[in-house]
């Protein structure tokens, strides 16, 4: 148990600088402005035989990050709103990472992101065999596409969970990225 919360914050750290040097995305600082929110829009169209068929977890996911921001006083619509949230998984060990941006959306560059995450994973001293997740959470202003927060959370990767232990699991990472995050109307 030690070893795996030692192993989480390394990756935490890791994936914080890396994350805090991304030039090209600017983040507004103080609280958002905001009383609803939607979710970026799925990829149009059928997927690909190779696309991400992880459907339950996204409404897990989803179903998280609601209930965090409905604690903030966000009440999450259809469509519209005056924020929309994307957000980034990523899965990794020792030597690979997987990004499934399924709900990021484009332009704020996933792919450069998913680099840091490998380069924080890959470049982890530690010798064993390890999976991690992260979740990044992009807020942006739905008039402006401004990006107003972005904020991450690093897991252990569960092996064989029951369908509780991964939503709680999910809970608490959507719950550690969005602890920060103040909301005004």
């Amino acid at each position: 148990m030690k070893y795996s919360v030692c192993l989480t914050l390394n990756l935490a750290v890791l994936l914080v600088a890396g994350c805090s040097s991304t030039p090209p995305s600017k983040v507004n600082t103080g609280p958002i402005r905001a009383a609803t929110f939607s979710f970026i829009a799925k990829t149009p169209g059928t997927a690909p035989a190779y696309a991400d068929r992880r459907e339950q977890i996204h409404a897990t996911i989803q179903e998280s990050i609601t209930r965090t921001l409905a604690s903030k006083g966000l009440s999450r619509l259809a469509s519209g709103g005056d924020v929309t949230v994307a957000y980034l998984v990523i899965v990794g060990n020792n030597a690979t990472t997987e990004s499934i941006s399924t709900y990021f959306g484009y332009g704020r560059d996933a792919s450069g992101l998913h680099d840091k995450a490998q380069d924080a994973y890959a470049g982890s001293k530690n010798p064993n065999y390890f999976q991690a997740g992260t979740l990044l959470i992009d807020i942006i202003d739905a008039k402006t596409y401004k990006l107003l927060n972005r904020s991450y959370a690093t897991r252990p990767v569960l092996a064989n969970p029951t369908a509780e232990a991964r939503t709680e699991n999910i809970q608490e990472a959507v719950n550690a990225a969005l602890k920060d995050v103040r909301i005004t109307r």
